[in-house]
């Protein structure tokens, strides 16, 4: 069984994982609409959101750390069409 990560951690990792999907350098040849560097992006977005999608909803969290989750998925979609757009 896989062990539990608490959310504040999961918040630090998302945001770490964010900050990687920002500094992932393009490639030289396509730039940022080279299919692998889009599908690598997308990715590293990904698994910040899925560190962080269910805080919101979990009765264990404060409220305070389910407002920084909701915060932090807003970031991820601003990021997305940051990078990507």
């Amino acid at each position: 069984m896989p062990k539990l990560i608490p959310a504040a951690e999961r918040l630090i990792r998302a945001r770490a994982l964010i900050q990687e999907a920002r500094e992932f350098p393009p490639p030289t040849e396509g730039g940022k609409y080279d299919f692998s560097y889009i599908a690598q992006v997308k990715d590293l977005l990904r698994q910040a959101r899925d560190y962080v999608k269910f805080i919101p909803q979990s009765a264990g969290a404060s409220a305070e750390v389910k407002a920084d989750a909701a915060r932090l998925l807003k970031e991820i979609e601003q990021a997305d069409r940051d990078i990507l757009h």
